[in-house]
């Protein structure tokens, strides 16, 4: 892929993750193309990464995604001029949800059972044979991430690490691991967000291209 050589001749300190990142974005693409889901999570600055990369997913990042044909006809057929208007100006989302977004559901979660399954839970609600879960941790020994991770490795979720160099304690619950050089937080999460955005326009080639 051109854009995969342009992207680790400008970032040559992540060069060695070619091959880790070319599977992160099959397996993610295999699930939506499955009509499976994307799941997310992160605390602090990875909690923002993981709202960032729904973003990008949800709607078009580099491409105008147009609406499926049927749902625009449907929407014209019933609606009217009001539904072309929705149909010309939705676009179509790939389904991927952040689990550090919903405030009332962590809360209670946080409250009720602790702070450490906030993610495990939806994990264990939101998860299905064939999704993907997006663990995010730039020390890799997040206990909330990982109980998540191991939720999902229990549910036949596909699990892909984003960490620092050594990758921590997810380590054994990835399937796979985008392990960045370094160890400072600040200096893991500056590596993570090109590496991110990468993956995710390169999905929306593969689903949209």
């Amino acid at each position: 892929m051109e854009l995969l050589q342009q992207f680790f001749e400008r970032h040559k300190e992540l060069a060695y993750l070619e091959v880790q990142v070319k599977q992160a974005i099959q397996v993610i693409v295999q699930a939506f193309r499955n009509g499976n889901k994307l799941l997310v999570c992160g605390n602090g600055g990875s909690s923002a990464d993981a709202d960032h990369i729904v973003g990008e997913l949800m709607k078009g990042f580099e491409m105008k995604r147009n609406l499926l044909p049927s749902l625009q006809g449907i929407l014209k057929e019933q609606y009217g001029e009001r539904g072309a208007m929705l149909a010309s100006a939705l676009q179509q989302g790939l389904p991927a949800i952040s689990l550090s977004a919903h405030t009332a559901l962590l809360t209670a979660v946080s409250n009720d059972l602790g702070g450490e399954y906030i993610f495990a839970q939806q994990v264990a609600g939101y998860g299905k044979a064939g999704d993907v879960l997006w663990a995010i941790s730039t020390s890799g020994n997040s206990v909330n991430v990982n109980n998540a991770l191991m939720v999902a490795k229990a549910s036949g979720l596909t699990t892909l690490g984003l960490t620092g160099e050594t990758g921590g304690d997810m380590k054994p619950f990835c399937d796979v691991l985008l392990n960045v050089a370094g160890s400072a937080t600040a200096g893991v999460q500056e590596l993570h967000l090109p590496l991110y955005h990468l993956i995710c326009r390169l999905i929306e080639k593969e689903m949209f291209g």
